[in-house]
């Protein structure tokens, strides 16, 4: 399933509780996460559905090196020839195929990180992102550094609509929050990290929940700028 978020941005369900988006460019697409090891397949029926091809996803962006964020990503740059992109901070959780211990705050994330099937194919990624960093000038995507769900965590600014794509930053599932402060690497972090999104937002994607737009874009000020 997948619908246009705003302007050139569509967000794609590649399960009923996560969430990636395509951001067209001049140059093909660039992908916001991938999801897990069954995403590929969702994600190019999706592209398929727009009319496009597999080599036309130029980029991948990782917002974070979580499972659910990546487990996919090894067959899709497979499949399609993209580059991978990631924060020079969770870099090596990307090449190593897993969450390290000190990934998370909490035993329950330390724990669960232990399962096999929250691994993933390593990925050597082909470059690294910083803080305000301009993904690809034509399709206006702008890095903001987020720490605290994990060290490297960015969330992307699609400066042209004004659309933010929050990763793991916020949730929306019922309503707005920071997640599990157990699954966080230091979420000690998460408010200063709030505190540097942008809250003049005319569409907010979400990795796990559903996307605001319209009045709830006004939800989402009052969130961010909430003490």
């Amino acid at each position: 399933m997948h619908h246009q978020l705003a302007p050139g941005i569509t967000q794609i369900a590649t399960t009923r509780r996560d969430n990636a988006f395509l951001v067209a460019g001049d140059d093909g697409y660039t992908l916001v996460d991938v999801g897990w090891a069954g995403a590929p397949g969702v994600l190019l029926d999706a592209l398929a559905d727009l009319g496009g091809k597999p080599g036309d996803i130029r980029r991948i962006v990782i917002t974070h090196a979580h499972p659910d964020h990546v487990q996919g990503a090894a067959d899709l740059r497979r499949r399609s020839g993209a580059d991978i992109l990631v924060h020079a901070a969770d870099r090596p959780w990307l090449e190593a195929g897993r969450v390290p211990p000190e990934g998370r705050s909490g035993l329950p994330g330390r724990l669960l990180d232990r399962l096999p099937k929250l691994h993933w194919t390593p990925v050597a990624a082909d470059g690294t992102l910083a803080d305000g960093d301009l993904v690809d000038r034509s399709g206006g995507l702008r890095v903001i550094h987020t720490p605290g769900h994990s060290p490297g965590h960015i969330v992307l600014w699609h400066e042209p609509s004004r659309t933010l794509l929050t990763g793991d930053a916020v949730f929306h599932r019922g309503s707005l929050d920071l997640g599990h402060a157990a699954l966080a690497a230091d979420p000690g972090l998460r408010a200063e990290s709030l505190a540097k999104l942008p809250a003049d937002v005319r569409a907010v994607g979400f990795a796990h929940g559903a996307p605001l737009t319209g009045a709830g874009a006004e939800t989402f000020r009052r969130f961010v700028e909430s003490p």
